[in-house]
């Protein structure tokens, strides 16, 4: 786990981490996209930050990965503006992500990564989808924002940066938020 207040220091080491994954590989970076999945909150944005600044190999493509969940698990999470219950929820989560990177590349256009990322929602399972895109990318890190979510919330609806570490092949580096007040 990355500390965003001071980014070079690592607080976790997770298993299959990129320093992991440099020696399996002898030492060689690998070429493929750096994959950040968003769900849109402060640790996603600052998943995606820590990716265009830092992610290991500057040459390689950010891909931005948003998966639309079940509704059920956050609800109200898709509605709009206004009255909008015909619009598609995939086309709501287009939009709101749209939204979301259009604040970032205005925010941060000296990061070249971030201006130049690919887009692109899926639905299904978060963990499972965001490491069968990874896959599919033939992506050289998987980076992903950590809510700390503790208690009842982590037991009812578990931690995603924990299971997409546990469930992937691909090393995978969790960004936490700094936190305000």
């Amino acid at each position: 786990m990355v500390d965003m207040e001071h980014p070079t220091r690592v607080l976790e080491h997770i298993p299959h981490s990129f320093a992991a994954r440099l020696i399996e590989h002898g030492g060689t970076e690998v070429a493929g996209p750096v994959l950040v999945a968003v769900d849109l909150s402060r640790d996603s944005r600052a998943a995606l930050l820590w990716a265009g600044r830092q992610a290991p190999n500057p040459e390689a493509p950010v891909k931005v990965l948003h998966v639309l969940h079940d509704p059920a698990e956050a609800p109200g999470k898709y509605s709009g503006k206004g009255s909008d219950s015909g619009f598609p929820m995939i086309d709501r989560a287009e939009e709101m992500l749209a939204e979301f990177m259009f604040e970032l590349r205005d925010n941060h256009p000296e990061l070249k990564r971030i201006v130049e990322a690919d887009t692109k929602v899926v639905a299904g399972l978060p963990a499972q989808t965001i490491v069968d895109e990874a896959v599919k990318l033939s992506a050289s890190l998987i980076v992903v924002g950590s809510r700390g979510q503790t208690g009842l919330a982590r037991m009812m609806h578990g931690s995603t940066s924990q299971k997409v570490t546990l469930l992937s092949p691909i090393p995978v580096t969790v960004v936490k938020a700094a936190r305000v007040g």
